[in-house]
């Protein structure tokens, strides 16, 4: 038993244990990306506000923040693939793999970035974490893009020196 949840129950209810095992880890890793994202927004608006003066600085910080955070993201999908990879109850990717943690965070940065090139593909229930990852990755991006014209706007604002 995890989380106060059953495999079992999942059983009894017509979903088999696999599925319902890496829907909840999909739910996990959405979540912990979400708010991975959320504190680093939060922290860098603060620190944003501290480089007033320094101009490009705060845009060097900005950007790099944000590609950082995304790569951060992107490598705890990478993570739960890793794990669950090849496990008879989850699934596997396949096609042009070695199963190396490379190849999880290759497949996990085109998954992200929904450029799904095609070479890997997740068969069996995995498939619902390539989903969810695609769909999480696509509104961080965007939650990222608004968060960096916020801040253009104000830097574009405020007086150059």
């Amino acid at each position: 038993m995890r989380d106060g949840v059953r495999p079992e129950a999942a059983v009894q209810s017509g979903v088999p244990p696999g599925q319902f095992i890496v829907a909840v880890v999909a739910v996990l890793l959405v979540v912990a990306c979400v708010l991975l994202h959320y504190e680093v927004l939060r922290k860098l608006s603060l620190l944003l506000n501290r480089l007033q003066q320094l101009h490009r600085m705060r845009v060097l910080v900005l950007i790099l923040g944000l590609l950082m955070t995304h790569v951060v993201e992107v490598w705890i999908y990478a993570f739960g693939y890793w794990v669950l990879d090849g496990h008879a109850l989850f699934g596997h990717l396949e096609g042009r793999i070695h199963h190396q943690w490379l190849d999880h965070i290759y497949f996990s940065f085109v998954t992200f970035t929904t450029i799904g090139y095609g070479d890997i593909v997740p068969v069996g229930p995995i498939r619902f974490i390539a989903a969810m990852e695609a769909l999480n990755g696509w509104v961080l991006l965007g939650w990222s893009a608004s968060f960096t014209f916020l801040e253009m706007q104000r830097f574009w604002r405020e007086p150059k020196t």
